[in-house]
């Protein structure tokens, strides 16, 4: 898709994110096309995977805009998401409109810089987008300044600087969709339509629901704690 139908498909929307680890009872890239499916029947406005198999997998399934990214971990960096040029060029070859990369301010694997890694996807994919997943204020505006197409609020709380920051993080959705410039993407701790709502009130471009959607095992946990929580009160 090229880029004004990539915004005005997901203006105003909500993005589902269809992911699975590969210890989790859902994982297989059948599943999550058929994830991706109940989601598009449902309203969502995109998709958002992980891993070149899935893509293409949900490709074939929902014409849906596909934020794609590959999580892959190297030994010498906590960067996770997206973390080296090769693996944005996997995930663009395998299909996704927009391809996710961590935007911290962490030290990248083998030596590439963030900068560099922008730069090499525009000469090479002169079509594809660009999500920038940050954690700060900080690591937004800088993200903007490079150029990125999207901001996303979606590590923070995932790296040390942000670890313990209640979520979602009203504040730094407001404060980035008024000042960086660039479409912002609401992303983690989203649970409830209402939370949602607030995201797209503060200013957010569009937003993503994960866990609260595609992730059974945590939505169960979630009701078994109230209702654990509820049957100690009662005394039985």
């Amino acid at each position: 898709m090229e880029k004004r139908e990539v915004l005005g498909r997901l203006r105003g929307g909500l993005i589902v994110s269809c992911q699975a680890a590969p210890q989790e009872p859902l994982f297989g890239s059948s599943i999550m096309a058929a994830m991706a499916d109940a989601a598009f029947r449902g309203g969502a406005a995109g998709i958002r995977a992980n891993s070149a198999q899935d893509i293409r997998a949900i490709r074939k399934k929902v014409p849906l805009p596909v934020i794609g990214l590959s999580k892959k971990s190297y030994p010498d960096s906590e960067v996770y998401i997206t973390p080296l040029f090769q693996d944005v060029s996997e995930i663009a070859a395998a299909g996704a409109d927009i391809v996710a990369l961590d935007a911290t301010d962490r030290l990248r694997p083998c030596g590439e810089k963030l900068e560099d890694i922008v730069r090499h996807t525009r000469k090479a994919f002169p079509g594809l987008l660009l999500m920038a997943d940050c954690a700060t204020f900080e690591d937004g505006m800088a993200a903007a300044a490079l150029g990125f197409d999207f901001i996303g609020t979606t590590l923070c709380g995932y790296t040390a600087a942000t670890q313990g920051t209640p979520l979602p993080n009203f504040s730094l959705i407001e404060n980035l969709s008024l000042r960086c410039g660039t479409p912002v993407i609401a992303e983690g701790g989203i649970w409830t339509p209402e939370e949602l709502e607030n995201a797209i009130r503060l200013g957010a471009f569009a937003a993503v629901v994960g866990t609260a959607i595609t992730r059974p095992q945590e939505i169960t946990k979630r009701f078994t704690a109230g209702l654990k929580a509820a049957s100690q009160q009662a005394g039985l």
